[in-house]
């Protein structure tokens, strides 16, 4: 019994010593710097509801994101997200592979399914799953080209 106390204790001292950690706490949002030209209004918006939380500089950062570990994983995902995909940075980040971003919500690998448990209401019935879809073709292109520099 006086073990399993102590370690116990030790488990909270622990949880309450990484919480002084610095990483995963900075918040802070960049600049939009430009977006690309979205074919419609809608699908920026269903783009922002289900993908933006990682793949733009608009993050909404939730109350959790504050508690270590798992803040330090919601800062990986965001600052992988934005390094692979960041529609806040059009023209101006290599390698913005817009064209990957319906392929990828097609396939169902994105979003990332940690994220879609915490954030339900990031799930899109599947007629306005396919919306996306096909609005992330019409603004992205269909093609496998790195299409951050072109103006479209």
């Amino acid at each position: 019994m006086l073990e399993k106390r102590k370690i116990v204790v030790g488990l909270i001292l622990a949880g309450l010593l990484i919480q002084v950690i610095p990483y995963g706490k900075d918040h802070q949002n960049p600049p939009v710097v430009q977006e690309p030209k979205w074919d419609t209004p809608q699908t920026r918006d269903l783009f922002m509801r289900t993908c933006g939380d990682c793949h733009s500089n608009e993050t909404k950062w939730p109350w959790y994101s504050n508690i270590a570990p798992i803040s330090w994983l919601i800062m990986r995902d965001v600052q992988e997200g934005r390094e692979h995909f960041n529609v806040s940075m059009w023209g101006v980040q290599k390698k913005n592979r817009g064209d990957e971003a319906a392929e990828e919500l097609k396939e169902g690998d994105m979003p990332l399914r940690p994220y879609l448990l915490m954030h339900p209401e990031t799930r899109l019935s599947g007629d306005l799953k396919a919306k996306l879809v096909q609005g992330l073709l019409n603004t992205f292109g269909h093609g496998s080209g790195d299409h951050s520099d072109h103006d479209h």
